[in-house]
C-alpha cells in the first residue's frame, strides 16, 4: 500500500453508497482483507482512497459501531494467532529457570543472550503493531471522527488489545507466567547484570520500556495508570532496594570509608544515567530515595565512624576531597547532617582537650621542676643556690609561654577547621554552628582561658607585631578576636586585659599605639561599646596626661627654675574607677599602706605638681602609685684607677627611691634592709623584689649585698657597688618576678575570682533593678530568665547567685514580694 502525504479527503457523493442490506458486509469484506494484507506487509498495491471510501460508506449507512467492533475483533485475532506466537517463540528456557541474578559467567552470558533475543522479538512485534495501526487508523479516520465521542480511538483500542492479548497472555496453556512477567524479569536481570559490571544493550531495553510507558491500565489513559508504573516500576524498586541493602552490607565489610563514599557516588551517577538511557526518567526520584535510604542513610553513621578510616582520620589528615564526599552524602539524606555534625564536634572537642591537657601538664611539670630544685639538699651550698635560682625563675617564663602556646595551638586548630569547612563542607552554616559550639565548649572548660587570651594579646602587642605589615597585624588581631567570641566569661577577660593593658601603657611597652587602638575598636565591634568603655577611658587618661605633662613643663618654665638639677617629670593621672584595682588601691591584704617617703628632691617636684594640678581641678584628690612608675637615673661609678664611668639606669620608682638613699651614705658604709624600709616605707614585698633586682641579679648589681644570697632578710646589709660594669651606657633594671605580665599563681587567681564574684554580684543587682524598674511587676521565673539573657554577653550568671541577689534587694527594700502564685516580685519606687 503506497501512502502519500496526508491530504484533505473529499467525502464521496452519498449516492455512491449501496442502499441494500448487504452493503456493510461487502464493504467489510474488502476492508478486512486489506487490513490483513497491511499486517502481512502485502499492501503495496492497495489504494488508500478506495479503502477510505469503504470505511466511509459503512459509516454512512449507520454501521460505524459495527465497523469499530469488527476491526477490534480482527486485531485481536491477529495478535492472538500471529503476534503472540512470534513473541513466545523468542522466549527460551533460560529465561524461565530463575528470576535471580545468575552468578556464573557462562550462565549469565547465556541468559543475557536469551534475554536480548526475547526483547528483540517483543520490540519488533510492538513496533510492527504500532506501524500497522497507524496505517489502519488513517484508513478508518472518518469512523474515528464519528465514533470517538462514544468510544476510544481505534488506535488506543488496538494498543489495549496488545496489552491484553500479548503482554498479559500466558506463554503456554495452563501456565500462569505471562509475556509481561518474562519481560519484567528479563529487564530486571539486565539491570542487575549492568550493576554487577557487565555490558548490556541499553537501547534495546529502552525500546521495550517505551512500550510500557505507552500502554495504560485503563481507557482513560491517566498518567498514574501507565504500565511502566504499575507493572514494572514496583518490582524494579523492590529489587533495587534488596540490591542496595546487600551492597551497603558488603561495602561495610570489605572497604574503607573513602572507598564506600566513592562507590556511593558511582552508584548515584549510574542510576541517574540508567533512568536517562535505559529505563524511564519517571523512576529517577524514586530510585534516588532507594539509594538515599538503603545505601547511604542506613550506613552513613558506620561509615563516618569507621575505625581507622572514618571522619576522625579524615579530619586529622586534612583529606578535603574525601570529607567533601562525606559531606555531600550527609547533606543528600538529611539537611541537619546529624552524624557528620556529631563526629566533627566530638573530634574538635577531643583535639581541644588535648591542647588543654598539654597546657596543664606543662604547668604541672614546671611547678614540679621548681619543687625538685628546692629539694636538692645533697649539693654544696653554692651550687644549691644557683640551681634554686634557675629552677625558680624558669616556671614564670615557662607558664607564660605555655599560656601563649595554648592560644597559638587553638588558633592553628581553628584555621585547620576553617580550611576544612570552606574546602570540604561548602561553608555550611549548620556545621559552622557545630564547630563554633565545640570550640566554645573546650575553650571554656579551662578556667584560665580568659587570662591566656589576654596574655596572648599582651605578648603580641608588646613585641609580637614588631616588623609585621598592617595587614599581618590586622589578621593577628582578628584571630584573637575570634577566640574572644568563644569565651563566655567576657567580663573576666576584660579584667585581665585591663590589667595587662595598664602595664603596657604605664611602662610604655606597647610597640604600636595604633595597634592598641585598633584592638579596642575590634573588641567594640565584637562585644559592644559597654565592654570597651573602661579600656577607652584608660587611653583617654594617657592622652590627657600627655597634655597635662606638657602644660606642667610650660608652667615650670614660666615660673622659673632656681634649681638647675630639677627633676624632669612625666606624669600619668589615672581615673581611679577606670583602671585595675590592684594599680589604684592603697591597701594590701586588707591593710592600709602608708604612703612612700620620697627623697627630698622628688618630694619638691611632687608637691609642685600637686599644687599645679589642684589649681586646675579643685575638689579632686591625687593618690600617688609609685609601684607603677619608672625613672631614669644618671649614676656615676668610681673606678680603682681613679676614673669614673657614668651609666643611665632605667629603674622602677621604688628602685629610684632606694638608690637615691645612697647619695647620703659615705663610701664603704651600708644600709640594712630594716633601715631602707624605715626610710622609704616601701611595702616589704615590693622592697624585696627591687633589692633583688639591684643587688642579686647578675648583670644589674649596682648594689652589693652582705651576705650574698637571693633571699633578703631584715639584717642584710646593702652597699653602693662602685665596681659595677656594663658594656651599655643605658642599663635597664627590671623588677624580679614582677616587671611583666605573667600567669597568675594560685593566690592571685583566688583574689581575681573573689573580685570578679563581687563585680558580678553588682552587675546582677543592676540588671535586676533595671528590669524591675521597667516592668514594675514580674514573675520569679521570668525575672531569672531576663537577667540571664541580659548578662549572657558578658558572663554566664549562676542562678543561685541571681536568687541571692534578689533576696538581698528585697532585704534592702528595692523589691517586694507580692502574694501571688506563681511567686512574683514588685519594684519599690
Amino acid at each position: 500500500m503506497s501512502l502519500r502525504a496526508r491530504q484533505k479527503i473529499r467525502a464521496p457523493r452519498r449516492g455512491f453508497a449501496a442502499s441494500g442490506t448487504d452493503g456493510f458486509e461487502s464493504n467489510w469484506k474488502d476492508l478486512s482483507s486489506s487490513l490483513t494484507r497491511i499486517h502481512t506487509k502485502d499492501a503495496s498495491d492497495l489504494s488508500f482512497e478506495q479503502l477510505y471510501r469503504n470505511s466511509y460508506n459503512i459509516v454512512l449507512i449507520q454501521r460505524g459501531d459495527d465497523l469499530y467492533e469488527r476491526t477490534k475483533q480482527l486485531e485481536k485475532e491477529w495478535l492472538c494467532n500471529e503476534v503472540k506466537k512470534r513473541v513466545v517463540a523468542g522466549i527460551s528456557p533460560a529465561l524461565l529457570l530463575s528470576k535471580e541474578i545468575v552468578d556464573m559467567q557462562d550462565q549469565a552470558t547465556e541468559r543475557r543472550a536469551a534475554g536480548e533475543k526475547f526483547l528483540t522479538a517483543l520490540k519488533e512485534a510492538w513496533e510492527d503493531h504500532q506501524l500497522c495501526m497507524q496505517m489502519i487508523t488513517d484508513v478508518l479516520m472518518y469512523m474515528d471522527r464519528i465514533v470517538v465521542g462514544r468510544k476510544v480511538s481505534i488506535y488506543s483500542a488496538a494498543m489495549a488489545l496488545f496489552r491484553d492479548h500479548v503482554l498479559r497472555s500466558s506463554i503456554q496453556s495452563g501456565e500462569e507466567t505471562t509475556v509481561a512477567d518474562v519481560l519484567k524479569s528479563t529487564v530486571l536481570f539486565m539491570i542487575q547484570l549492568e550493576r554487577s559490571g557487565h555490558m548490556v544493550d541499553r537501547p534495546l531495553i529502552r525500546h521495550c520500556i517505551y512500550m510500557l510507558e505507552g500502554l495504560y491500565e485503563t481507557e482513560a489513559e491517566e498518567e498514574s495508570s501507565r504500565l511502566y508504573l504499575t507493572l514494572f516500576e514496583p518490582d524494579f524498586l523492590k529489587t533495587s532496594t534488596a540490591f542496595y541493602q546487600a551492597e551497603g552490607k558488603r561495602l561495610l565489610e570489605t572497604v574503607d570509608a573513602a572507598t564506600f563514599c566513592g562507590v556511593a557516588f558511582d552508584r548515584i551517577a549510574e542510576e541517574k544515567e540508567r533512568c536517562l538511557y535505559t529505563i524511564s526518567h519517571l523512576s529517577e526520584p524514586k530510585i534516588k530515595d532507594v539509594l538515599d535510604n538503603e545505601l547511604i542513610r542506613n550506613n552513613l553513621a558506620e561509615v563516618i565512624n569507621f575505625e581507622g578510616t572514618g571522619v576522625r582520620v579524615m579530619l586529622d589528615h586534612d583529606r578535603i576531597d574525601t570529607l567533601s564526599k562525606v559531606y555531600a552524602l550527609s547533606a543528600r539524606v538529611d539537611p541537619k547532617k546529624p552524624h557528620l555534625t556529631s563526629a566533627i564536634q566530638k573530634r574538635v572537642v577531643e583535639m581541644g582537650r588535648e591542647i588543654n591537657a598539654a597546657s596543664t601538664a606543662f604547668s604541672q611539670a614546671s611547678m614540679a621542676s621548681k619543687s625538685i630544685g628546692t629539694d636538692a639538699g645533697q649539693k654544696k651550698d653554692k651550687d644549691k643556690e644557683k640551681e634554686k635560682e634557675k629552677e625558680k625563675e624558669k616556671p614564670v617564663n615557662q607558664l607564660t609561654t605555655s599560656a601563649i602556646k595554648w592560644v597559638d595551638d587553638i588558633l592553628a586548630l581553628k584555621k585547620k577547621f576553617d580550611d576544612i569547612w570552606r574546602g570540604a563542607f561548602q561553608s555550611d552554616q549548620v556545621l559552622q554552628s557545630a564547630i563554633t559550639a565545640s570550640f566554645s565548649d573546650f575553650i571554656n572548660s579551662t578556667p584560665r582561658s580568659s587570662e591566656f587570651l589576654s596574655l596572648f594579646f599582651d605578648e603580641n602587642l608588646k613585641k609580637g607585631i614588631k616588623g609585621k605589615t598592617e595587614t599581618e597585624v590586622d589578621t593577628l588581631l582578628d584571630s584573637g578576636i575570634t577566640l574572644l567570641r568563644y569565651i563566655k566569661d567576657k567580663d573576666l577577660f576584660e579584667a585581665y586585659y585591663k590589667k595587662h593593658l595598664s602595664r603596657r601603657l604605664l611602662m610604655k611597652r606597647s610597640v604600636s599605639m595604633d595597634a592598641e587602638r585598633q584592638m579596642i575598636s575590634k573588641m567594640k565591634m565584637e562585644v559592644g561599646n559597654q565592654f570597651t568603655q573602661r579600656l577607652e577611658a584608660m587611653f583617654r587618661d594617657m592622652t590627657i596626661s600627655e597634655d597635662l605633662t606638657s602644660s606642667y613643663k610650660q608652667h615650670v618654665q614660666r615660673m622659673g627654675d632656681p634649681d638647675q638639677k630639677r627633676l624632669d617629670l612625666d606624669i600619668n593621672v589615672l581615673t581611679s574607677t577606670m583602671w585595675p584595682m590592684e594599680i589604684m588601691t592603697s591597701t594590701r591584704d586588707g591593710q592600709v599602706e602608708l604612703p612612700c617617703i620620697f627623697p627630698k628632691e622628688v618630694e619638691i617636684v611632687k608637691q609642685s605638681f600637686e599644687k599645679f594640678y589642684l589649681s586646675k581641678h579643685s575638689g579632686r584628690k591625687l593618690s600617688w602609685q609609685p609601684s607603677m612608675g619608672t625613672a631614669d637615673i644618671r649614676a656615676t661609678f668610681q673606678k680603682p684607677n681613679g676614673k669614673t664611668q657614668r651609666h643611665e639606669l632605667n629603674v622602677s620608682t621604688y628602685a629610684m627611691v632606694v638608690l637615691l638613699l645612697f647619695n647620703d651614705v659615705p663610701t664603704g658604709e651600708s644600709l640594712t634592709y630594716d633601715e631602707i624600709q624605715a626610710r622609704t616605707r616601701i611595702p616589704d614585698n615590693d622592697l624585696i623584689r627591687n633589692l633583688q633586682s639591684l643587688a642579686v641579679a647578675p648583670k644589674t648589681r649596682v648594689l652589693k649585698k652582705d651576705p650574698m644570697s637571693k633571699d633578703v632578710k631584715p639584717t642584710d646589709k646593702f652597699y653602693f657597688n662602685n665596681d659595677f660594669q656594663s658594656p651599655f651606657l643605658k642599663v635597664r633594671i627590671g623588677v624580679v618576678s614582677g616587671s611583666g605580665n605573667k600567669v597568675e599563681n594560685q593566690d592571685q587567681r583566688k583574689e581575681t575570682e573573689k573580685k570578679m564574684s563581687e563585680e558580678r554580684g553588682a552587675s546582677i543587682e543592676a540588671a535586676i533593678v533595671r528590669i524591675m524598674k521597667q516592668r514594675k511587676k514580674l514573675v520569679h521565673s521570668n525575672l531569672i530568665s531576663e537577667v540571664l539573657g541580659q548578662l549572657s554577653t558578658r558572663f554566664v550568671p549562676d542562678v543561685n547567685m541571681v536568687k541571692r541577689r534578689i533576696e538581698s534587694l528585697i532585704d534592702r527594700e528595692y523589691l517586694e514580694r507580692i502574694a501571688e502564685e506563681p511567686p512574683t516580685y514588685g519594684y519599690v519606687a
